[in-house]
């Protein structure tokens, strides 16, 4: 389905040689998103070609373990779309991007049954139909899972769909940077890296959909693996795209605290679903303080700050933690609906979680923010490019309800799949420059010939502490500042960061990459949350307690001139027959 010549021999440090690959649509990234995104486009005739840094199946949607959220009604009757669209704006702070929403809540239904065509094994009520569960902030039931191991149903039912169509794919391929078209200003290559064999690769394309996920490994305590460094990010903005909300991290409320090695591992969001209780150190179920209507099914953000408080007030266990208790469930029920929760406590924390409680503590989970994009069809600013899943943003505003992320990568990667396949029909190779490769050749390679510099490992691990310390959950302006003075600190290091080795399978000159992406990331994460003055969904700020209507906007990163600089926008203001729902919600 893509064409391929190779132009390159015995690869050294210093070769600069490369094979160049043709498609018509470019995936990166092999998580839900790009795996619906890849199924769709394929599926409209066009030549696709998936790439991943990772292996074909590792992806972060795995961690999505709870469900997905859709409102097919099926434990509650009441439940309808219009409500799964009021929850969505309502708990995204009113930042949403109120079509995303509109569209999010119709089609995610649609997907879901189609995810079970596919051949999804959903848990079943007594009735046959898809179970659904209760989360945090869903005024019903709709939750549809299988276990607590949604995410990785998801991302196998895909991969089986994939696979059985013959979308060839390409893993353990890492892309550098894009590159356009000078007179079209349309996208048409992106440089790789074949991590194999250190080998260079210049794909061509007509359209690129990014699924790349999110920047969590900013953050030293999270629940995201070593692949979420922003890379999409970081290749989105230097080509021109705008990014938004950069100041929404989402830290969900209860990660694990111990041994070291897995803190921040998430405790996925099902357990309180099914009946779990936090307690303080002193035994108080401290929910009921904080939101005594919904308790421990409060929203994410909520439930994060009221265990950040009990811990930082000194109502929290000697580890720095809260108790999770789900042992009133019984052993019996407790294994069949939290199995991997069950062999997660047992296996690296020797706890018992049918007998013993679990210790728990706010870890960063989520990026609402990300590159913008249309919200019919998924495309950025920059023609040609397309984005879906967590590296894109619009729909989650300020606070993103648990459940919708799965939901959120079937309807809207398979929005970008269907829009990219639809724009490149009948349409040649755009044109590229070869200075602009060799000009990245020179940049990816620049690692190796540093003779005196610094470990990347130790910049990515600086990186993280001071994210981690400066910009957390509660935040204030001297801090973020210290922590944006860190951040150029450490963009100078970056630009000494070497590479030791050979080329193939080397993870310190990937890493020399990334800390790139990750200071973009960071930076752009720290001035996004200096200009919001007020607090709103995850964004807390404690020299500005309260949310105002004024900034009832988006603020969107964009590069005058070489560097990151901000814009407000006023939030698009919500039609009056959805605004009706909202109010009556």
């Amino acid at each position: 389905m893509w064409s391929s010549k190779s132009a390159t021999a015995k690869v050294g440090v210093g070769d600069r040689t490369y094979e160049e690959k043709a498609c018509d649509v470019l995936i990166v990234g092999a998580g839900g998103a790009g795996l619906r995104a890849a199924i769709e486009a394929f599926d409209k005739g066009a030549k696709t070609l998936i790439v991943c840094k990772s292996l074909m199946g590792k992806a972060h949607t795995v961690m999505a373990e709870g469900g997905i959220a859709a409102a097919l009604g099926n434990v509650d009757p009441k439940d309808s779309w219009q409500v799964h669209f009021s929850d969505t704006i309502v708990e995204g702070q009113y930042l949403s991007n109120w079509r995303m929403a509109e569209i999010f809540a119709k089609e995610a239904i649609e997907r879901v049954y189609e995810l079970e065509e596919y051949g999804a094994l959903f848990d079943r009520t007594k009735e046959g139909k898809i179970s659904q569960r209760a989360f945090g902030a869903h005024t019903y039931r709709r939750l549809c899972h299988i276990g607590d191991r949604t995410g990785l149903e998801l991302i196998r039912t895909l991969q089986d769909q994939v696979i059985k169509r013959g979308v060839p794919f390409m893993d353990e391929v890492a892309l550098t940077r894009l590159m356009k078209d000078r007179k079209t200003g349309r996208v048409s290559a992106a440089l790789g890296i074949d991590i194999r064999t250190g080998k260079l690769l210049l794909f061509r394309f007509k359209a690129v959909i990014l699924a790349t996920g999110g920047c969590g490994k900013i953050y030293q305590v999270t629940s995201n693996s070593h692949e979420s460094t922003g890379d999409g990010i970081a290749m989105a903005f230097a080509a021109g795209a705008e990014l938004m909300d950069m100041e929404m991290i989402q830290f969900h409320p209860t990660g694990m605290i111990y041994p070291a090695g897995v803190r921040g591992m998430l405790v996925t969001e099902a357990v309180r679903g099914e009946g779990g209780i936090l307690t303080n150190a002193g035994g108080e179920r401290f929910m009921s303080k904080y939101d005594p209507k919904r308790m421990e099914l409060s929203a994410r953000d909520v439930v994060a700050r009221a265990i950040y408080t009990e811990i930082t007030e000194g109502r929290g266990t000697k580890s720095g933690a809260v108790y999770l208790d789900i042992t009133h469930r019984g052993p019996e029920y407790i294994k069949k609906k939290l199995p991997s929760m069950y062999d997660q406590f047992l296996e690296f924390a020797g706890v018992d979680i049918t007998k013993q409680k679990m210790e728990v503590a706010p870890t960063v989970h989520y990026q609402m923010g990300g590159v913008r994009v249309d919200p019919e069809t998924c495309e950025t600013t920059v023609k040609g490019m397309y984005a879906a899943g967590e590296v894109a943003c619009g729909l989650h505003g300020a606070n993103r309800l648990g459940g919708n992320s799965l939901s959120d990568i079937l309807v809207f990667g398979r929005r970008a799949g269907e829009a990219a396949a639809a724009a490149v029909s009948g349409m040649e190779l755009p044109a590229f420059e070869t200075s602009d490769v060799e000009a990245e050749i020179s940049r990816v390679l620049a690692p190796f010939s540093v003779t005196d510099g610094t470990n990347p490992f130790f910049i990515k691990d600086e990186i993280a502490e001071n994210m981690w310390k400066h910009v957390g959950i509660v935040r204030n302006e001297k801090d973020m500042t210290a922590g944006l003075r860190e951040i150029e600190r450490l963009r100078g290091e970056a630009a000494r960061a070497k590479a030791v080795g050979g080329r193939a399978f080397n993870e310190s000159w990937l890493s020399c990459l990334q800390v790139a992406d990750m200071l973009l990331g960071s930076e752009a994460v720290i001035r996004s949350a200096l200009e919001r003055k007020e607090s709103r969904g995850a964004h807390t700020r404690s020299d500005f307690p309260q949310k105002q209507d004024s900034w009832l906007v988006n603020i969107i990163t964009v590069q005058r001139e070489g560097k990151i600089t901000h814009e407000t926008r006023p939030v698009p203001k919500i039609p009056p027959e959805l605004l009706a729902l909202v109010e009556k919600e």
